[in-house]
């Protein structure tokens, strides 16, 4: 009866106590008390891994050694069978007041004491005494015969449930790491065969193997040691170290709960974000798409401006879900995660510049129309048609087929030629030059040049072709035949046929063109005879009204 009626009459202390205000037996004083004293250094008295309370410490005594000193005094007066815990006595002394064990002084409860606790210095006292009370009945009940058979049989049963558990483990490891071989033997087959052996199957089992033994084996550590923390905790002496055991288990998962647990607001506050900006996208993505397309229309806005344009408000929309996110992501405000976040921002702040330069370079040409996809273009020194205009470069299929990719960063610095544009509404001019005698009548020479824009194909009527005269050289005269055309991706095509037909009208009249410049005149005119005109291997081809014939691209056999 001794045993419960201390024990009733300390927790009665303890309720007591969290009415008062009391500190570690109960709970911090109301507001408008004095100020919490945080730096005040305390050490806890422990009884067989259970803590009575906390002590400070002295100029000469230091916390934890004070404490251990009470403990030791605890600990003797709980192994002499014959002191009864209800008789400790609480008397007042000139430095404290004391708690004895019949004439064994176990501590004195200082002023210093008191104020930790936030209570009087004689209600602190007798809370202490009801807890050493406690302490002293639960150290003999836990030293009895029956208790440490008790506590024997527990710990055999422990034993024997943690051999179970990891055979049990081991079995179902086996089956587990049988299962998940055939399955990934049979579908990392198929891959390698489509893959040329590129992928290896036994080098994939061996990491998931690997994968799978780490795991087993912490399954196995944890239940070793939460079986041992159970086992040493059903013993007295041990149970100090039981509870130091369990903790270093407990502790991370207890911390880590306490985390998630922590953490569920602000993940239901980003998951609103989440929802909210994926509506936002998706509606955003539908009206630029109806601009694209051309059934929604707004004043001003070109349709290939809305790719880019989508790109940029889903970039601001991104980067202003990330400004309200950013304070409920957990782990934010750690200096762990400060520290990853600048270093990444120097990574990128160094790293970066060219790339946003092209990105930048991307916009402007595209809100400029510099072209549009499927111009026949010139950057530089590069010919050909565009094929894909990107963000950082823009892609050209030049005229022998072949993929130019330049930086849109270069593209805004080099003179771009684009002969789509006004191709479309006005016409493109194509153009040959060739330097005539002035023996030849510029007349009869403008007449031929005439002749031979009539004569080809695919050249428009309307603007007419028309003749310059460029420039009077020391032995020729510079003329220029300019002609219209409607597709630009033809020009090439159309320069051919324009030229031949150049030589061929020239040839017919018997007309020599001077170009590359010469010193003299030759004693026979440098034309072709009509008669060579159609030499192996060209081949005649039925002639159009009003045409000479024209010899056939394809070469043939010599006759």
């Amino acid at each position: 009866m001794r045993h419960a009626g201390g024990t009733c009459r300390f927790r009665a202390a303890v309720v007591l106590s969290i009415l008062v205000g009391g500190g570690s037996l109960g709970l911090r004083a109301a507001p408008g008390a004095e100020p919490d004293l945080e730096d005040v250094v305390t050490a806890p008295v422990v009884l067989d891994g259970t803590t009575l309370f906390r002590v400070r410490g002295i100029s000469s005594l230091p916390a934890h050694e004070r404490a251990r000193r009470i403990a030791e005094r605890i600990a003797a007066v709980g192994r002499d069978s014959t002191f009864y815990p209800d008789d400790l006595r609480v008397v007042e002394g000139r430095t404290g007041t004391e708690i004895f064990a019949i004439a064994q002084r176990l501590m004195v409860v200082t002023d210093a004491d008191a104020e930790e606790e936030r209570a009087p210095r004689a209600y602190v006292a007798s809370l202490y005494r009801e807890a050493i009370a406690d302490a002293l009945e639960r150290f003999r009940v836990d030293r009895n015969p029956a208790a440490l058979r008790r506590g024997l049989r527990d710990a055999l049963v422990i034993a024997g449930s943690l051999v179970a558990f990891l055979a049990l483990l081991v079995l179902l490891g086996r089956r587990v790491d049988a299962a998940v071989a055939r399955r990934l033997h049979r579908h990392i087959r198929k891959v390698r065969l489509k893959s040329f052996k590129i992928i290896n199957s036994e080098t994939m089992w061996s990491a998931v193997r690997g994968t799978l033994r780490a795991l087993r084996a912490v399954l196995a550590l944890a239940a070793c040691f939460v079986a041992a923390g159970l086992a040493l905790q059903r013993f007295p002496w041990t149970r100090s170290a039981a509870t130091q055991v369990l903790s270093s288990v407990l502790d991370p998962l207890r911390t880590a709960g306490r985390a998630v647990v922590g953490a569920i607001p602000d993940v239901i506050v980003l998951a609103v974000v989440v929802l909210v900006v994926r509506w936002a996208l998706h509606a955003t993505h539908l009206f630029f798409e109806s601009l694209r397309i051309g059934s929604v229309k707004v004043r001003g806005f070109d349709p290939s401006w809305a790719t880019p344009t989508y790109r940029l408000v889903r970039i601001g929309i991104l980067a202003l879900a990330l400004v309200v996110a950013y304070p409920y992501i957990p782990g934010s405000s750690s200096e762990a995660f400060k520290g990853v976040s600048i270093f990444l921002g120097v990574l990128f702040s160094l790293g970066s510049s060219p790339v946003i330069a092209s990105v930048i370079a991307g916009y402007a040409i595209t809100y400029r129309r510099v072209f549009r996809v499927g111009d026949r273009v010139k950057i530089g020194e590069v010919i050909g048609d565009v094929d894909q205009i990107r963000v950082m470069v823009t892609r050209l299929r030049t005229i022998k087929n072949e993929e130019a990719v330049i930086p849109n960063s270069s593209i805004v610095q080099a003179n771009v030629l684009n002969y789509s544009a006004l191709c479309r509404e006005q016409g493109l001019i194509l153009y040959t030059r060739v330097g005539i005698g002035y023996e030849v009548p510029w007349r009869q020479v403008e007449g031929m040049l005439l002749l031979a824009a009539e004569r080809t194909p695919h050249v428009r009527r309307e603007p007419p072709p028309f003749v310059l005269h460029l420039k009077l050289g020391d032995f020729a005269v510079e003329y220029e035949l300019n002609v219209y055309c409607d597709d630009a991706h033809a020009m090439e095509e159309l320069y051919t046929e324009l030229r031949r037909n150049v030589l061929d009208a020239f040839n017919e009249y018997g007309v020599q063109i001077m170009t590359p410049e010469y010193e003299s005149d030759p004693r026979e005119a440098k034309v072709v005879p009509r008669d060579k005109w159609y030499a192996a291997p060209a081949r005649m081809e039925p002639a159009e009204p009003g045409r000479v014939a024209e010899p056939l691209a394809s070469a043939a056999t010599s006759k």
